[in-house]
């Protein structure tokens, strides 16, 4: 069974609201450009999981709905849209990764306390074996963060590297 990543709601709109949010992302894209390249050197599905909120801007089409651009997303990584937290919640993820062959995941994105957390319990209702890779998660508060990686599975960049080299 294969491994995918999730890379969750790393939207523009989000970025945009500056300050803590810009740094965060900024932070996080670095290890979420790295889970990328990694996943496709080994053939292995990216999903980029899109937030629709049509009362707050969040409209595909529109510039701010699109990931941020310094994210390495490429045509055959899977595009998934979710209007709850929960990316599995209403949506084709769970159908998606089946085709996939997906028994475990690597969460990625933002917001930690929100979508990442909803998305990670939604993992496992979904018996996934599920993991946040450490550095990889933005937030509006810096502290939830560290909170959501305290409370959960996480994985380093180095032995997930290591981990998916040896498959």
């Amino acid at each position: 069974m294969k491994t995918a990543l999730l890379i969750i709601d790393m939207q523009q709109k989000f970025y945009e609201r500056g300050g803590i949010f810009k740094q965060t992302f900024n932070s996080a894209i670095e290890y979420i450009n790295g889970a990328i390249g990694i996943f496709d050197s080994k053939n292995l599905p990216v999903y980029a999981i899109y937030h629709i909120d049509e009362e707050s801007g969040f409209i595909p089409g529109s510039k701010g709905f699109e990931f941020h651009e310094d994210i390495n997303l490429k045509d055959n990584h899977k595009k998934i849209h979710k209007t709850y937290g929960n990316s599995f919640n209403k949506t084709s993820l769970n159908e998606e990764l089946k085709k996939d062959g997906v028994a475990n995941l690597i969460i990625t994105g933002f917001c930690a306390e929100y979508c990442i957390l909803s998305t990670y319990r939604g993992a496992y209702d979904n018996d996934y074996t599920a993991a946040l890779l450490r550095g990889s998660l933005a937030s509006g508060v810096h502290e939830h963060i560290k909170f959501v990686e305290n409370i959960n599975e996480v994985i380093s960049y180095n032995i997930m590297e290591s981990y998916l080299g040896a498959c």
